[in-house]
């Protein structure tokens, strides 16, 4: 079991099968269809004290201590979620997280330390999905990592037998199964899970004005700003001059607006 916050001066007890760590290699622990995880941290007790927590919840977790790792972890074997520091040895984790974001669907979670300045908004245009702040408790890190496992699953958006699975606005299709969205061209359009989830918002009330709370899911934190710098990132994909939005209108004072029909 796991004590109660994650910081280096919690201890940790593994789990059985679990192999030995060794400094500096992705190391693998229990496999499961739960969802698949990656933890990049520096902190070698960082990674075993959050592995083995994940581990005892039934997730599948490898994890690693520099940029170079996950890198050739990802290319090997892509998972699901990756969890993040800020500061790593070799590179900084907002280049990283860019260059996740360019090269696979992985959701991400951003961790900084307490007191480290950082722009989370900058770090949202970078492509992460949440940030999270050491040390902090082992029930927030679940929480989260559930979040963005389920934002990201397509179960969590297929539709009854009866509802279609794909729907067109201004040129684009969006596919709610398999969670893409393709341009006129038919190339697909790039999008981060919580880009998905507020495209689905809009395309399921289009003409109506939402709120930035109904746009967020207040349960998980989310806030105006992060709504603001999310919808900025889904207009530059979307929008033919995202400086002057025709799909997404700003409504002053109460939220957004899907202008534009729905087929």
């Amino acid at each position: 079991m796991v004590g109660q916050g994650l910081s280096g001066a919690l201890v940790s007890i593994g789990y059985p099968g679990r192999p030995t760590r060794d400094r500096g290699h992705i190391k693998l622990g229990h496999m499961n269809n739960s969802g698949h995880i990656l933890v990049v941290d520096d902190e070698p007790e960082i990674c075993d004290l959050v592995q083995d927590y994940l581990i005892g919840e039934g997730y599948t977790v490898r994890s690693t201590n520099d940029g170079a790792g996950m890198r050739r972890a990802m290319e090997q074997a892509p998972v699901d979620l990756v969890i993040l520091d800020l500061k790593l040895p070799d590179e900084d984790g907002l280049t990283l997280a860019r260059w996740l974001r360019e090269n696979f669907r992985a959701g991400i979670i951003m961790l900084t330390g307490r007191g480290e300045v950082v722009d989370h908004t900058l770090g949202l245009e970078m492509g992460a999905d949440y940030y999270m702040t050491k040390p902090y408790h082992q029930r927030q890190l679940l929480a989260t990592v559930k979040a963005v496992l389920r934002r990201s699953s397509p179960q969590t958006v297929e539709k009854p037998a009866t509802a279609p699975s794909k729907v067109r606005f201004a040129g684009l299709e969006l596919d709610f199964k398999s969670r893409k969205l393709f341009s006129p061209s038919g190339e697909e359009v790039l999008l981060t899970t919580a880009e998905f989830d507020l495209l689905v918002s809009f395309v399921k009330n289009p003409d109506q004005v939402l709120s930035r709370s109904r746009l967020g899911n207040r349960d998980e934190g989310s806030c105006s700003r992060m709504i603001d710098v999310q919808v900025a990132r889904l207009r530059r994909k979307i929008e033919n001059d995202p400086e002057k939005p025709a799909l997404i209108k700003t409504v002053r004072g109460k939220g957004y607006v899907f202008a534009t029909t729905v087929e």
